[in-house]
């Protein structure tokens, strides 16, 4: 993180209005953009815990939420750019093999030239948004490489080069218990409604 005394006034200015800049592109999700705006501000002043990525989150919902415009939105407002959101479609990673794909081929490969569809984007844009499209469809082996960006904050291309994750932002999405949460939704305002048993029933599925 950014200790806050090395941050600019108009960096400053950004952190404190976040919430604001994110609400008027996102509509709802009041939950979701107070959490990501907190975990932002703590990692930019040097709070946060460990090396991993500046903020990790999970965005759980049906298609249509807002789960990618928040990302988008993101991107603009922290790194000034919509393109520095970097979009992963998880669903093209169900395969074993498909690991090379996201770290880059290892030499006397096909596509070993090219690099990684994720090591080599975030090398080139270390300050980015990391999107993980549809988590849940992605390969065992190749949620185990992600889980060590979000342990460590790096990894080793196929190159042998260590990429810096350190300063991303990581949002992983995921339709999981979307009928749950669509569920609850036709609760919510009534005496029906049970947040805590949506999330307990949101971890189930989960784990």
């Amino acid at each position: 993180g950014v200790p806050v005394s090395e941050l600019t006034t108009e960096e400053r200015e950004k952190l404190l209005k976040l919430e604001d800049k994110l609400h008027e592109r996102v509509i709802g999700q009041e939950e979701a953009i107070h959490a990501v705006a907190d975990a932002v501000r703590l990692a930019r002043a040097g709070l946060r815990e460990g090396s991993g990525p500046t903020a990790t989150f999970l965005f759980l919902g049906p298609t249509g939420v807002g789960k990618t415009e928040l990302a988008k939105t993101l991107a603009e407002t922290i790194f000034g750019d919509q393109e520095a959101m970097i979009r992963i479609d998880m669903s093209e990673y169900g395969e074993r093999h498909a690991v090379a794909r996201l770290v880059g081929a290892p030499p006397g490969y096909v596509g070993y030239d090219e690099g990684g569809q994720l090591t080599e984007r975030v090398r080139r844009r270390p300050y980015s948004v990391v999107l993980l499209d549809e988590i849940e469809k992605a390969h065992a082996d190749v949620y185990n490489i992600l889980l060590q960006v979000f342990d460590d904050g790096r990894l080793t291309d196929g190159k042998g080069r260590v990429v810096d994750f350190t300063n991303t932002i990581i949002i992983a999405t995921s339709n999981l218990g979307s009928d749950i949460i669509q569920r609850n939704l036709r609760k919510r305002g009534t005496k029906e409604f049970d947040e805590a048993g949506q999330k307990a029933e949101l971890m189930d599925v989960l784990r």
